[in-house]
């Protein structure tokens, strides 16, 4: 053997290894890397004639890659992507990725709406009701529209016992409010249940105004994730560009 095929061969084993190999660099068991391979997640791996598995650099860029777009894109979107990769739809993977940023976009704009709405609200007036007239008036709105967010969970008005009427407490005014606000800034109902669940569970607005620096937190982390995964992801890419 010449110097030259000598040192490739070294070059190429010091490339390869062992699924525990991998596992330890990454912090993860060798049953989750198998696991990842099998899913597509890697590509596959070659046999020694023993039948064991060998991986090389290339899997670690993958693993990496992977390792980084699940808090960017949650694990189902980061599998569907390294999926996509490994089967050379790369494009496939790049709308993927385009799906998760406009999902953040809308996520940051929802939350803008919300601090707009809540900066406009003042605490509700737990003395006072309203009938679906007057509350429909008050918001400018037809009976009708309130009805209607009732059978979407966007407000849960009470009974009067008497007249079997719909009553409106203070607490359902200002839901119906801060569900006005978002609806004219073109949300869904559905979406405007959800924050509104997001306020009962809070227990109001007040507890609410404290949780939007977390969720501001929690869209920034995000944002960095999707920055660090695109780089370990084109890494990646780069890599087996070079192998094919």
């Amino acid at each position: 053997m010449t110097r030259k095929n000598a040192r490739t061969s070294e070059e190429t084993l010091n490339t390869m290894s062992r699924p525990i190999d991998l596992a330890r660099q990454h912090r993860l068991s060798t049953q989750a890397v198998r696991n990842y391979e099998d899913a597509g997640i890697l590509p596959p791996a070659d046999r020694t004639p023993s039948g064991y598995r060998t991986y090389t650099d290339l899997h670690a860029k993958a693993l990496s890659a992977f390792l980084a777009l699940v808090p960017a894109h949650g694990h189902q979107t980061a599998t569907a992507i390294m999926q996509a990769v490994n089967e050379g739809a790369v494009d496939t993977a790049l709308a993927l990725i385009d799906d998760s940023h406009d999902q953040l976009r809308k996520d940051r704009q929802t939350l803008a709406s919300v601090e707009n709405a809540l900066a406009t609200m003042t605490p509700p007036d737990e003395s006072k009701v309203a009938s679906v007239g007057a509350l429909a008036h008050q918001l400018k709105l037809r009976p009708a529209t309130l009805r209607k967010w009732e059978k979407a969970g966007i407000v849960r008005p009470k009974r009067d016992r008497k007249t079997g009427y719909r009553v409106y407490t203070a607490t359902d005014v200002r839901d119906a409010q801060l569900a006005h606000q978002l609806r004219r800034g073109g949300y869904l109902l559905s979406q405007i249940a959800d924050v509104l669940d997001q306020v009962r569970t809070a227990g109001g607005i007040e507890p609410l105004r404290a949780t939007l620096a977390d969720w501001h937190g929690h869209l920034t982390r995000r944002g960095r994730a999707m920055l660090a995964a695109a780089a370990q992801l084109d890494d990646y890419l780069k890599q087996a560009a070079r192998e094919t």
